[in-house]
């Protein structure tokens, strides 16, 4: 096992994962400010440092998935479920049906973590499993359901 055990050692752990803790924190978390998420995330993480292994996973999956807890924990504060898709811009053929942001609200949360995981923070599936506290499988079924009800939405044809 290898912990991270000083302030500077940590500080340069975590710089390479902090663009996909913001992303993931504005996705998840949409009503509530993301460097506060990923703040939570941090200190939540220098508090844990100790249980990180990795052999179980690397940095990445286990910094996103405490991240992801903590946008959960910022979604209760709020009052809000995930119900928003944010950042993701109105499709340019709108006029023609395709509405991406919609059709992506109409996902099951599961769906919509799974797709924000791997599609827009750009996770692998072992990534997006452990942050989903799941085996790769079941994020690989997830993902397929997940296109296969974006393509009936879309309507395109697969």
């Amino acid at each position: 096992m290898n912990t991270v055990s000083g302030r500077e050692e940590f500080a340069d752990w975590v710089s390479p994962h902090l663009t996909a803790m913001a992303r993931l924190a504005a996705r998840l978390a949409p009503d509530a400010d993301r460097d506060d998420v990923v703040q939570d995330a941090l200190v939540r993480a220098w508090l844990k440092r100790h249980q990180f292994d990795e052999r179980r996973g690397t940095p990445s999956a286990w910094l996103l998935a405490i991240t992801a807890d903590q946008a959960g924990k910022a979604r209760t504060r709020t009052g809000r479920r995930l119900t928003a898709v944010p950042d993701v811009p109105a499709s340019k053929d709108h006029e023609d049906g395709l509405d991406l942001r919609r059709a992506l609200e109409r996902l099951t949360a599961r769906q919509r973590l799974a797709v924000d995981c791997v599609y827009f923070v750009g996770l692998t599936v072992v990534e997006t499993a452990a942050v989903m506290r799941c085996a790769e499988g079941t994020v690989k079924s997830t993902l397929a359901d997940a296109r296969a009800k974006l393509r009936v939405l879309l309507e395109v044809a697969g």
